[in-house]
């Protein structure tokens, strides 16, 4: 068979809808301002779908702080990779201020999250060393575990956030360890980006008095959000010392491209000459090194955009709450509402347009393989821009969602959708 017949023939699970979702629900265009309103299909739509946390992407210091730097350096500064050409004394010192700021004695600058923390767990690990991951790790730290050398067998998945079933994968890694003369490495998450549910990072940490262990931590959703000072899920749950590679992107807190990641110093130096995406890739353009300089500051110094954050997200979920919406078991920003029936995909396509058409409200939505099959997931972010009007306003409108879905309102307007797919 012809490679570009067999895709065109099989689009995938999601690509399989994209005669009735491209540029809709899926790829959309959202445009003006980034903040909690934006303009869709020529729409002004209240915007719950950017990780935009602390409101910093159109903070106007930072706004100035990238144009500066944009304008002193350009987006070329400093040209190739920072083992050859690309390194620079401000790339240094934004590594020195991360590590600063989440506990660590040393930092390295990433170019990309996805990326990056792929390639960390590639070079982390050789033929002889176990992975034990948490079963609802992003799908970037599955894809680093799958570049694992070892492939079959050296990997195991303990079910989410459960010690019980972790404990039991450390006891087979140790036996299989001792075999290969390896060691162990635990992965897992600060904050789960689907459910909102935080890592059990201490629980871990204390299994290391039975175990011998390290373990990588992926923040994305914790750096900037958790914590008495944003630092992360680690100072959230008081075990700064136990984590022993501590990863971030800047894609979410700090409305950036990049991320880093977090260490001893020699580890970091291990990273440094080791990491193939680094060694091979382009440095991180100057401006983002001075932007993200710039954001790191702002989070440091205006515990307020936390606070707002806060109050945004304790009304939001509080407010679901009392209305009986499910929102699963979330003690973070991320805010899931699961709505439960036999609801196919096209239901679910029905909703989100009554959402945004009828409604002005622009959200995530999640369905099957993500969420299971019967379920959708509506996926909310409150930022610290958003209002508490805002909150009340979209709290009303899902109580209509809940009824109609009910009513079954939104099934009935589906139909119209399967002559497309035919």
């Amino acid at each position: 068979m012809d490679i570009f017949e067999k895709v065109v023939n099989n689009m995938g699970p999601l690509g399989s809808y994209h005669k009735i979702g491209h540029h809709y629900f899926s790829f959309p265009k959202l445009t003006g301002e980034l903040g909690p309103y934006m303009n869709f299909n020529g729409k002004r739509m209240l915007n719950w779908s950017l990780n935009n946390y602390l409101g910093l992407a159109n903070h106007p210091e930072v706004r100035e702080a990238d144009a500066q730097a944009s304008a002193d350096y350009g987006l070329a500064y400093p040209m190739g990779a920072r083992m050859m050409s690309g390194n620079s004394d401000l790339h240094e010192e934004f590594e020195r201020q991360l590590a600063e700021f989440v506990g660590k004695e040393d930092a390295f600058l990433l170019n990309y999250g996805y990326q990056g923390v792929m390639s960390i767990i590639e070079c982390m690990v050789d033929h002889r060393d176990i992975i034990v991951y948490d079963a609802e790790c992003h799908a970037c730290l599955i894809d680093g575990i799958r570049l694992h050398k070892a492939k079959m067998g050296a990997y195991y998945k303990f079910n989410h956030n459960d010690m019980g079933s972790l404990r039991k994968n450390l006891e087979r890694a140790t036996k299989k360890v001792a075999e290969t003369g390896g060691g162990i490495l635990v992965i897992t998450e600060g904050v789960f980006g689907m459910s909102g549910k935080v890592g059990s990072l201490d629980e871990i940490v204390a299994l290391k008095n039975d175990f011998n262990f390290r373990i990588l931590v992926d923040d994305a959703h914790g750096f900037g959000t958790m914590g008495e000072n944003g630092r992360g899920v680690h100072e959230h749950l008081n075990c700064i010392e136990g984590i022993d590679l501590y990863f971030s992107t800047f894609a979410k807190s700090m409305a950036a491209i990049g991320a880093f990641v977090a260490a001893p110093k020699e580890i970091i130096m291990f990273l440094k000459y080791n990491m193939r995406s680094q060694t091979y890739a382009k440095a991180l353009p100057m401006p983002y090194v001075i932007g993200g300089m710039k954001r790191l500051e702002l989070i440091k110094k205006h515990p307020e955009l936390r606070e707002k954050l806060w109050e945004n997200v304790r009304a939001l979920q509080d407010g679901f709450r009392k209305r009986g919406f499910d929102i699963g078991d979330t003690t973070s920003p991320v805010t899931p509402v699961f709505l439960h029936g036999e609801y196919d995909v096209l239901t679910a396509t029905s909703l989100i347009r009554d959402l945004r058409e009828n409604m002005g409200i622009f959200c995530s939505i999640v369905v099957y393989p993500v969420v299971p099959k019967g379920q959708i997931m509506l996926r909310i972010i409150p930022t610290s821009a958003h209002t508490l009007e805002d909150v009340e306003y979209t709290m009303n409108q899902f109580e209509v969602v809940q009824k109609r879905l009910a009513e079954g309102f939104y099934k009935a307007q589906a139909e119209q959708f399967k002559s497309v797919l035919a």
